[in-house]
């Protein structure tokens, strides 16, 4: 049985795909991101989206903003130290933080060394 097709993940893309990158993305892709586990084998599973919530209903904005005066709602917890498979430290909620989703990516691109920079340490986990 074929996937339904679905938006392509890069941002503003409109291209529809069965896979998580239309084909001109797919292309564009590190290395990283075309090897890496799915996000429900890395730990983002039901048990996790139910966290989640929780914590978003007890967190309703996000830390970054809020350190500017602005109040802007969180969409994401984010992991502060990143949990690079550690369970425990996935679970620890004292190493969560609600942030929004452009306060998200740029925490994570700027750990990451930058947007589209591919991180080699996450190669040593491969």
């Amino acid at each position: 049985m074929l996937k339904s097709l679905k938006p392509c993940g890069e941002p503003c893309c409109s291209n529809l795909t069965r896979e998580s990158y239309c084909e001109q993305h797919m292309r564009t892709k590190p290395a990283y991101d075309q090897y890496r586990e799915s996000a429900t084998k890395r730990g983002y599973n039901s048990k996790w989206r139910q966290a989640r919530l929780g914590y978003l209903s007890k967190h309703p904005f996000c830390v970054s903003c809020m350190m500017e005066g602005r109040r802007v709602p969180a969409t994401v917890v984010d992991h502060i130290k990143p949990h690079k498979g550690d369970k425990k430290l996935f679970w620890d909620s004292g190493n969560w933080q609600p942030l929004c989703a452009p306060c998200h990516s740029r925490k994570t691109a700027k750990e990451d060394g930058g947007f589209k920079r591919l991180r080699t340490d996450h190669f040593l986990s491969l």
